[in-house]
């Protein structure tokens, strides 16, 4: 297969492929790239198991192939890079390369001695190529099975040299939907507050935290941010008009809609799939939740219970809601049918539950947790109320929990450190650590659905 974009892109090549099956081709910002993942499954990954080990993998220098000083450097660009990504996630241990006993910038790319990467612990092993004419780039890279010697993945990739970083996360997008069984990390955004400017305004950047790029530009308090499934918009409140409102804000051209109703609009999410969203209403008194266009006009009315109802999230197929109510006394965790309008409690333990967030497979509910005595904490659970985990403890407030697009990792944001900022973890709770480092106070991430390139 090759997709080529002409002037105003790049191609990617399968170079060899034991699964020949065809996903299909993606458009991302000004460029073309096609994407391709075995049938076959491979069980190195399970993000389902809480013990997981994480797998050794070799991550050599790129070769050049003429060896001239620019290829170099971007060979060792390349290569850092692309072991940076894949570090991020938590599952990969990423092998010294001090130990290593080949040459990979002298050896065969489509052809490793893979005795020589066995012998230092690796299990899979990545290799590339890289050509430079002027500003076009050649990229090869393969992912090898090393104890079962053979390839799994093998793409080429072409295009401008500025491009490296988008080709390198797209190769990582394909390494993890091959060995999970899930993509989309690698070419999502968060979205969440910072006050590194006047007010509260939201912002966005890239899943690493890199790329930070202001949204709103209001002055004012804004909160709770939620991205569309297309990654196109993006609601929240704002207090720009003195009170708790609901906006829609259109990210590349601005256009902004204000759902500036009696009473306050609060905790927008988007329904999967659709241009419709829900969020907290309280024109008719109480907050209640109700379904809205994507221009804010008001579809219907999902809750209608004494006391509170806030903080809507969908499953992924958006035929049931969770949510918060005060209905029993104090706030919990309730998911309700969207066609029968039944809902039933989720949360047990304890008497302050809140901000859930459904997990992309479908099968839990991540919240935040007021534990007497110990602060906010994150916690994860069944949709049908089991297997109830803890997953923060001991540091600071934890809140604000996201899934990324693939359900392998969770943001929220933390007091560890004094002042709030955004944390990632596996979605168990491993590898905890900071996101980014700016300016003021960050909270209340948000990542995005699925690909917003």
């Amino acid at each position: 297969m090759m997709v080529d974009s002409g002037n105003a892109g790049y191609r990617i090549t399968p170079v060899f492929n034991r699964s020949p099956r065809i996903w299909g081709i993606i458009l991302i910002a000004f460029l073309w790239t096609g994407m391709a993942f075995g049938a076959d499954k491979y069980d190195y990954i399970d993000i389902n198991n809480p013990l997981l080990k994480k797998v050794p993998i070799a991550i050599p220098l790129f070769k050049p192939v003429t060896g001239n000083a620019s290829e170099q450097e971007t060979a060792q660009t390349g290569a850092n890079m692309l072991a940076e990504t894949l570090s991020f996630t938590g599952y990969f241990k990423i092998l010294d390369r001090g130990s290593f006993l080949v040459d990979a910038q002298k050896a065969d790319v489509a052809a490793p001695v893979f005795k020589g990467w066995t012998s230092v612990g690796a299990e899979l092993l990545v290799t590339g190529g890289i050509s430079l004419n002027n500003s076009q780039i050649e990229m090869e890279l393969r992912l090898f099975d090393t104890y079962n010697e053979r390839q799994l993945i093998g793409r080429k990739y072409s295009g401008n040299v500025k491009d490296l970083r988008v080709m390198i996360r797209r190769f990582c997008n394909e390494i993890m939907g091959l060995l999970t069984g899930s993509t989309g990390l690698f070419e999502s955004k968060i979205v969440y507050i910072s006050s590194g400017s006047a007010g509260k305004e939201v912002y966005s950047c890239d899943f690493d935290g890199s790329s930070p790029t202001q949204i709103t530009h209001n002055h004012g308090i804004n909160l709770s941010p939620a991205m569309s499934t297309d990654g196109k918009w993006v609601a929240y409140t704002s207090y720009a008009k003195g009170k708790p409102d609901l906006y829609i804000q259109n990210i590349s051209d601005n256009r902004i809609s204000v759902v500036d109703k009696k009473g306050m609009g609060i905790s927008p999410a988007w329904v999967p799939g659709k241009f419709e969203l829900a969020a907290s209403l309280s024109f008719s008194g109480d907050p209640e939740i109700y379904l809205l266009t994507g221009t804010g006009k008001v579809i219907n009315r999902l809750t209608d219970s004494p006391g509170i109802d806030v903080s809507p999230t969908f499953s992924p197929d958006g035929g049931r809601m969770a949510f918060v109510s005060r209905r029993g006394g104090t706030p919990q965790i309730y998911v309700q049918n969207m066609n029968s309008g039944h809902a039933e409690r989720v949360t047990f333990q304890g008497n302050n539950n809140t901000q859930p967030e459904w997990s992309p497979k479908g099968d839990k509910i991540v919240y935040t947790a007021l534990a007497k005595g110990n602060g906010f904490n994150i916690c994860v659970v069944g949709v049908n109320g089991n297997g109830l985990m803890q997953l923060t403890s001991g540091q600071g407030d934890n809140e604000s929990p996201s899934w990324s697009p693939d359900g392998s990792m969770i943001a929220f944001s933390s007091t560890r450190e004094g002042t709030s900022r955004i944390y990632v973890m596996t979605a168990f709770g491993a590898d905890q650590r900071r996101l980014m480092s700016a300016p003021g106070q960050q909270s209340e991430p948000k990542w995005s659905p699925g690909v917003t390139n």
